[in-house]
C-alpha cells in the first residue's frame, strides 16, 4: 500500500503551507523609442522594434467612416 495521509487537512492549514506560492505582476520594461510599456526581451507592441531597429511592421489603425 502507498503512503496516504492520515487525516484530511484543513483549509486554513492548506493556505497556510501554500502562502508562498503567490504569483507575481510581470515585470515591465519601456521602448526605447515609443517609451511605451512592454515585456523583456519582446518586441515592442507599439512601434514594432527590438534592440534599436524596426523588427516588424505595424500597421496603423483605420478610420470607420
Amino acid at each position: 500500500m502507498g503512503a496516504l495521509p492520515k487525516r484530511k487537512y484543513a483549509k486554513a492549514r492548506q493556505g497556510k503551507r501554500r502562502g508562498h506560492l503567490g504569483s507575481s505582476p510581470p515585470s515591465l520594461d519601456y521602448c526605447p523609442q515609443c517609451h511605451s510599456p512592454k515585456l523583456p526581451h519582446h518586441v515592442c507592441p507599439t512601434c514594432g522594434s527590438y534592440a534599436g531597429r524596426e523588427v516588424i511592421e505595424i500597421k496603423s489603425p483605420k478610420k470607420r467612416a
